[in-house]
């Protein structure tokens, strides 16, 4: 889970570079939520929302008057869900594995229904009593074989299959041993023999693939996990600053944004689908992109403005899939591969002023367009053709705020939020749409240059269904909430 849209954590904030003189700040964030849900049968879901921390650092300084560089580590994207109990996101996915039998049957009694076909035709054409005896003896073995399937697809069980591969194994077991025989007595030779040794090697390899899907079916039900999703990035951010203006009350910034990203995926429950048993673990990849801002700053009323654009960031990442789907189909089920994410843009306002000598008036707002992003790992993508994970909405996030001193030393804070989240429907490793937030703070100056200041924020999360790539749902969530606590440590020499 996030605390945010799509999967936003940190807000991206760069308010340690707009700092005056020279700044730093560690600030420690912890975020734990209540995310209960019910799938479409109406099981609970458990507490999906794993709790989760991060750590932000800033430092920055003025070379001159003119010029200021600064460094800014946060922890922009992330998510952290799990779900428990007995659900349809947890546990052996009896039904799809049932359904799974079900197509295999299917398709195995239509194939051999057209092989019974053919035989009939070179049955009604050939004069050859041996090669006729040995069409009718095909036909037979191959019409005992269609009823099994059928039947299999009628009441559809791992115990049915293996039976039923039991008795296709005897059946060949049966008629090699006949044709071995008749060989020996000469009564089989040539062409007739050739014939009979063609027609048992393409059941062989029939049961080849039967015993492959079966095989697969089991390994496909011998899992018995949870759905799990975490996603972890970095990102350091270079940044240098000029100042321009008659009083230097405006300034262009930007630098170079170094972004790492990981993640791990594993989807569980009759609720995926063909998808179920699915698993993601991608290496760690890093990659570049840039951010650029313009502020303005009047001290003697305390106000601030700056706006800050940041740049997508393209990843190539090497991810290691298992899709035990694909080896149902007789695909390989595994491999490693290298797909692109790029993370989104984004967009922030900071401002504040002050009210009077001992108020201050703050706000913010947050765009990301969470539309144009995506995850497709390459086996998911290319047996889905669907993505992983997208959204349908972009963000907005609004925060207002009031900050009172109340003593030299001591300051209060207040604020309320909101966030517009990604789409409902959303992805079901992330049911939420958007929050309301109240939150307080304070602030105390230990000396003349360092600070501690603490606080905490209260969610309200919006109501969302949980949603399949293909839109299909499969979960309802509603009043759920959360809160955020932080500590901040800061120095500043102006």
């Amino acid at each position: 889970m996030t605390n945010a849209a799509g999967l936003d954590r940190s807000g991206q904030d760069v308010t340690a570079f707009l700092q005056d003189g020279t700044y730093a700040e560690a600030v420690y964030t912890y975020i734990d939520a209540d995310v209960t849900g019910v799938d479409n049968d109406g099981n609970k879901s458990g507490d999906i929302a794993e709790s989760y921390d991060f750590f932000r650092y800033g430092v920055k300084t003025d070379l001159n008057d003119k010029f200021s560089v600064g460094v800014l580590y946060d922890e922009p994207f992330g998510a952290a869900a799990s779900y428990t109990g007995d659900n349809n996101f947890t546990g052996v996915a009896n039904v799809t594995g049932a359904g799974a039998i079900q197509t295999v049957a299917k398709t195995s009694a239509e194939k051999t229904q057209n092989k019974i076909n053919a035989l009939q035709g070179q049955l009604d054409s050939t004069q050859d009593p041996i090669a006729s005896l040995i069409y009718q003896t095909g036909i037979n073995a191959l019409e005992q074989a269609a009823v099994g399937f059928d039947s299999l697809e009628e009441s559809p069980s791992i115990e049915a299959y293996n039976n039923l591969i039991q008795a296709t194994q005897q059946s060949i077991a049966t008629s090699e041993q006949t044709i071995q025989t008749l060989a020996n007595l000469g009564v089989l030779t040539g062409d007739n023999l050739a014939e009979a040794q063609a027609l048992l090697e393409s059941n062989k390899g029939d049961l080849a693939q039967s015993e492959a899907a079966r095989d697969a079916i089991q390994d496909l039900l011998n899992i018995d996990e949870s759905t799990n999703v975490e996603v972890r990035s970095n990102t350091l951010s270079l940044i240098g600053g000029m100042k321009f203006g008659p009083e230097n009350q405006f300034q262009v910034y930007g630098g170079p944004v170094a972004q790492r990203l990981q993640a791990d995926v594993k989807l569980r429950g009759n609720a995926y689908k063909g998808a179920a048993g699915y698993t993601a673990h991608s290496a760690p990849n890093q990659d570049y992109g840039w951010l650029a801002g313009v502020s303005y700053s009047k001290p003697e009323i305390a106000l601030k403005a700056a706006l800050t654009y940041r740049s997508e960031i393209d990843h190539s990442i090497d991810m290691y899939e298992d899709f035990p789907a694909l080896a149902i189909q007789g695909q390989s089920r595994t491999g490693v591969s290298n797909f692109e994410v790029t993370t989104p843009k984004s967009v922030n306002f900071d401002f504040q002023t002050g009210v009077n000598p001992t108020t201050l008036a703050t706000a913010k707002i947050r765009w990301v367009p969470w539309s144009d992003f995506s995850i497709s790992p390459t086996k998911y993508t290319q047996a889905s053709e669907l993505p992983l994970v997208d959204y349908s909405d972009d963000q907005w996030q609004v925060e207002l705020g009031l900050g009172k001193r109340i003593a030299p030393k001591f300051a209060v804070s207040g604020s309320i939020g909101w966030d517009s989240g990604a789409g409902d429907p959303t992805t079901s490793l992330g049911p939420i749409e958007g929050y309301y937030s109240v939150g307080l703070g304070a602030k105390y100056d230990v000396t003349e240059n360092w600070a501690v200041s603490a606080g905490g924020k209260y969610l309200w999360f919006g109501d969302a269904e949980g949603a399949l790539p293909d839109r299909s749902i499969v979960s309802n969530f509603e009043d759920n909430d959360g809160f955020i606590l932080g500590a901040k440590l800061s120095y500043q020499a102006k």
